[in-house]
This record gives C-alpha cells, structure tokens and sequence, in this order.
C-alpha cells in the first residue's frame, strides 16, 4: 500500500519550515498547499492521526484556517456542476510548475513550418482537403486551458454520480448527527473528483505530443497544434533529427484534423460513445454505506480514511462493455486511416519514417499517458486494440479502390467496418458491394423509407374498425 495521501494531498511547500527541518526530503506534491491528516489542516489536529510530535504549532492557525476556507469555497463554487474544473486547471497547472516555459518565437514558427510542408504532402494522400482553420504551438499549460471544455463533457456524467453517492449512501443516523458537517461530506466527491483530474491532466499534459495525441480531439475544432518543448522530449531518445520527428507529427496532425473536419459524424459519435460510457459508471454504495457505518461525522479524519478506503471503485456493467467495445473500434479505425494516410504521404520523403511509424503504433496501441489517466479518472481506457489490423484494412482499401472509394468509406457511420471486419482486412476489402458504397448508403436508406412507409400504412389499416367503409 502507498503511502502517498489520496487525492493528490499532501504536504505542500508552504507548509514546510527549511529553518526547523533543513534536511526533511520533500513530500508528495500538494496541489492546495494544504498539510497532511485531513485537507487543509498542515500535520492533522491536536489527537489526530497525523499530528506532529510536540503538539499543534499555534502559529499556524491562521493560515490553516485560511486555507480550509478556501478548501470549501472552491468546493462550493462549482458553477452548477459537479466539479470546479478553475481548481482542476491550477492543480495541472502547479504539477507543471517549473517544467514548462514560455515558447519562443523560433518553437512557434517551427511549428507553422512543419504543419504547413505536412498539408502539401497530405494533398495527394487523401480526398479530404486540409482541415485546420489555424496553427498553434501549445506549451502545457495552454493544453490544458485548450482541452479543458472537452474534459468537462467527458468527466461530468461520472463526476455528477461520484458528487452524490457519499451523501446518498449515509444511514439517516448518521446525516441526522453530521448536522452542519452534511453539507460538505457532500462536496466531499466532487472536491476529490477534481483533485484527481487536476492531477492527471497535468501528467497528461506533459506528455502529449499534440492536440490529437490523447485518440480524442480535444482542443477547439479546427485547430491543429503541437507542443514543441513535449516533442523535443520525445525527440530526445529517439536516433532521428528533430526537424524530421517534427513534420512527422505535424502530418499525424493535419491528418487528423482532415478527417474531424470533413467527417461530420465522427466527432460526436466519438464523444458520445464515451459520455454513454461514463453515464453508466456506478459506484458501490454498499460499500460506501459499510465504510460511512464507523464514520464519527465530528472527526474529519475519519471521513479522509474512508475515501482512501476504496469508495470510487467502479463496477462496468455489460453495457458499458458494449459501448467500450464501440470506441476501442472507432479509435481503432480513426488511428488507422492516420497511419496509413501519413505513411503514403511522407514515406518517401522523410527517411525515417517507416520507424517514426512504428514507435508511435507502440506508443498508442500500448497504453500511453492517455489510457492512465482516463483509467483513473473515467474508468475508461482509450486503447485503440487491432490498431495494425485497422491500418492493413486501410492500406488494402487504398490499393483496391482507390484513395475516392477509401475516403467514401467515411461518408456514414454504418459504412465503416466493424470490429468483426477488422478480425479479417482481406476479406473486408473483398467485398463486392464496396465498389459503390455511395450507391450502396442510398440503397439501404431507401431500404429503410419504404420500411417506415409501410409500417404507417400497416398502423392506419390496424386503427380502422371492422366493417368500417373506408375514408375518401
């Protein structure tokens, strides 16, 4: 077991005094600057698990106090949601601290460069024109004020249903006695809600290549950014030039964009598909209600060591399973088309490519930063499985029909293959009805209007009464 506190509490810098405890190592990062024992409250209470040796510093009573109410303010200041997600940004923001800097103006052209030379080499690639209405080059913490609108739609079915199980799994004796204490057990999930998204998004944020890195796009639409300094780490063990590594990633980029842009379904098919899997997320409140039986509602401690007792865990549910199952699909196929697209448009040019392709294919199918930080958050892993297989089906389609008949493909969301397709590309790509699959998309909706028809003049002739002449 760890013994770091949850939800990313701990001892901050300002609770700590170099001149009483120079050689002390530094503790786990406090995104509040509280102290440990119970947020907020810097070594515990005096009796208090958590409580120095010698006794509580009266010095400190004051700040402590300060910071408690800050604690509960920002609790309460939620706008109407379940999560205060300004606390979430200065959380990533401050895990940030000190590894991030203000681009220059070289990073930013850089990039400007890199993903304009990627839009020439794309143009033969694919049907879709270029998709980015502006570039930008993102230092960390500009990704995180960018991607955080998407966050939100993402986090608030689970975050809603974290914020309320607490209060709702309680004995009623147990309200009755909490008295004013109720209402900030109640803030208690969101509040550590997001803590916890905070501190992903910032260990997200350091990592990610670009705006699409994550499988979601999560910056403004048409926006296609990079993050020079996260590339230049990324660079760095890598046996490749950095100009190289860069256009390479801006074509993952453009690609991207083309394919949001010009693909009206595909975004919010995306996102929906994983809200319909947060919405069904459900938290065990039998173990909430077991944990908050032995809870004294006066002893703050108490209440910190049942939400480090295990009072999120998640249950997926066989529908879960299925819309899962729907996104490891999707992604599969948008990373595919990707890298199959990207690897006609710059294989011959950059030499590097073909291994450029294959350290990003590991990166993605393996479970990068991404999958950590939805999986702690969300419960969802974004994981593209049979990504190699999607790119295959992608490649073969582009050898067969032609770039036109492979892009067409894209038109409407019940042409693209499915999970069984990609278990065989060849097969897939056989298909005599892919020849058309416009033809085809307007067969099957003509299929089903003569359907609806048909099943309006079954309902008039049902509601007519035996006998009955028949209306002129």
């Amino acid at each position: 077991m760890t013994n770091e506190p949850p939800f990313g509490f701990g001892f901050g810098p300002a609770d700590r005094d170099p001149d009483r405890d120079p050689d002390r190592e530094p503790g786990p990062q406090d995104p509040f600057g509280f102290g440990a024992g119970f947020p907020g409250l810097p070594g515990g209470m005096p009796g208090m698990p958590g409580m120095p040796p010698g006794g509580f510093d009266m010095s400190q009573l004051g700040q402590m106090l300060t910071q408690l109410g800050q604690m509960l303010s920002q609790a309460q200041n939620t706008g109407g949601g379940p999560v205060n997600y300004d606390l979430a940004a200065n959380i990533a923001k401050q895990r940030l601290a000190g590894t991030t800097s203000s681009l220059t103006d070289a990073q930013r052209s850089a990039v400007r460069d890199a993903v304009r030379l990627a839009e020439l080499w794309l143009d033969p690639a694919t049907t879709f024109p270029a998709g980015a209405t502006e570039v930008a080059a993102w230092s960390a913490s500009e990704w995180v004020n960018a991607s955080l609108p998407t966050w939100k739609r993402l986090c608030d079915p689970v975050a809603q249903r974290v914020s309320v199980a607490w209060v709702e799994a309680l004995p009623e004796e147990v309200r009755a006695g909490a008295g004013p204490m109720l209402a900030m057990l109640g803030q208690m999930g969101g509040l550590a809600f997001g803590s916890q998204l905070g501190g992903g998004l910032g260990q997200l944020a350091a990592e990610v290549l670009s705006s699409t890195d994550v499988g979601v796009p999560v910056g403004p639409a048409g926006t296609a950014a990079l993050l020079p300094e996260n590339i230049e780490k990324f660079t760095a063990g890598l046996d490749r030039p950095a100009s190289e590594v860069m256009i390479y990633l801006a074509a993952r980029e453009a690609a991207h964009q083309r394919l949001f842009a010009h693909v009206g379904w595909l975004r919010e098919r995306l996102l929906g598909t994983v809200e319909e899997y947060a919405r069904g997320i459900t938290v065990d409140t039998s173990r909430i209600e077991e944990l908050a039986r032995g809870i004294d509602p006066s002893n703050p401690a108490a209440i910190e060591e049942a939400m480090r007792s295990g009072m999120f865990e998640q249950q997926t549910t066989p529908a879960q399973q299925v819309a899962l199952a729907r996104l490891e699909t999707l992604l599969a196929l948008i990373e595919g088309w990707v890298d199959a697209v990207v690897a006609d448009a710059v294989g011959d040019r950059l030499p590097g490519a073909a291994a450029l392709r294959e350290t990003l294919r590991r990166r993605r199918a393996a479970g990068g930063p991404a999958e950590q930080t939805f999986a702690t958050i969300v419960g969802l892993e974004l994981r593209p499985r049979q990504l190699r297989n999607a790119a295959e089906l992608w490649r073969r389609l582009g050898e067969q029909r032609g770039t036109a008949g492979r892009d067409a493909l894209w038109a409407h969301p019940d042409l693209i293959p499915s999970a069984d397709d990609l278990e065989d590309p060849a097969a897939f790509v056989a298909r005599e009805e892919l020849a058309d699959p416009i033809a085809e998309l307007e067969k099957a909706m003509q299929a089903e209007e003569q359907a609806e028809e048909q099943a309006e003049k079954d309902d008039k002739t049902d509601g007519e009464e035996p006998g009955a002449a028949p209306t002129s």
